[in-house]
């Protein structure tokens, strides 16, 4: 597990391309037959990802975290960008389809990746963040009939937004909070963008309470999205490319703009679950 500690603005805004890639930006995140995993210090997320090919993965703790599983003290949110999938946690075995998610509360012990086809392997994007009481594990799906482990994303929790003429005409679908799939403080949700679209949110904002990590993801090989950060009046670009994930502290603005359309995961963790909680920044404040 790779970890890195946090960054103050007074400086970041000093940071070259090499010093804000190398600090915030997570690549190389789904390799085959690996879990990777990053630790940031910033809220003590952990984004990773797990890609079974031809054999199952099998989430262990490691040194970092000092427990004897990795879901002693933490909870873990788990969306599937990939193929068929299936998690398994403690015998119970779950099928994650394309963009299906999990919540996996504290206290589950063994916890394992497979894929239905290794041709088309699944692709499992996570966050993890501390928690102190276990919530209820469920299977998270866009559409279908409700179960008891298994929670389909409300309707007024699919949210449409912006607009063409603005080129942010966007879907917001909130997986994981308050009133959808409860947490301790991880929160979770899919970004889509409609075509003509590239601005992920505007005007942009600051989330003081909450730090954020993005998952850019459906950007073609010669398509990029540029990834806009730091403070309000000290901002900086990170060129983000497909799959390819970046930390946002509570500080820096989160904005994003692609040369085309594009999704994103984003995952929220910090002092409190207002997904409204935001500061909102004027654009001619920008500099």
């Amino acid at each position: 597990m790779e970890v890195r500690t946090a960054a103050s603005p007074k400086d970041a805004k000093y940071y070259d391309t090499d010093r804000l890639r190398t600090e915030f930006l997570i690549d190389d995140l789904f390799i085959a037959d690996e879990i990777k995993m990053v630790y940031s210090h910033i809220d003590r997320i952990i984004t990773g990802s797990a890609v079974p090919v031809k054999k199952e993965l099998i989430l262990t703790a490691g040194d970092e975290l000092r427990a004897g599983y990795f879901l002693e003290r933490r909870e873990m949110g788990v969306i599937n960008i990939g193929g068929a999938g299936i998690i398994k946690i403690d015998g119970k075995t779950y099928d994650v389809g394309y963009k299906e998610g999990m919540y996996i509360g504290m206290g589950n012990r063994d916890i394992s990746f497979a894929s239905e086809n290794a041709d088309d392997p699944a692709k499992f994007y996570i966050n993890s963040t501390p928690a102190h009481m276990t919530y209820k594990t469920v299977l998270i799906k866009r559409e279908g009939t409700p179960a008891d482990d298994v929670v389909i994303i409300k309707d007024e929790n699919k949210k449409e937004l912006g607009s063409l003429e603005g080129s942010n005409h966007r879907v917001i679908n909130k997986y994981i909070l308050p009133g959808q799939v409860e947490s301790c403080q991880l929160e979770m949700g899919m970004t889509e963008l409609k075509p003509g679209s590239i601005w992920n949110t505007m005007p942009c904002h600051t989330h003081d309470r909450r730090m954020e990590v993005y998952l850019y993801f459906g950007i073609p090989k010669d398509a990029f999205v540029m990834h806009f950060m730091g403070e309000p009046t000290e901002t900086r670009h990170v060129v983000m490319r497909n799959e390819q994930a970046i930390i946002s502290p509570s500080w820096s603005i989160h904005m994003g703009a692609g040369s085309q359309a594009y999704t994103f995961i984003w995952g929220m963790a910090g002092e409190n679950q207002d997904f409204d909680d935001m500061d909102d920044v004027d654009n001619k404040d920008l500099m």
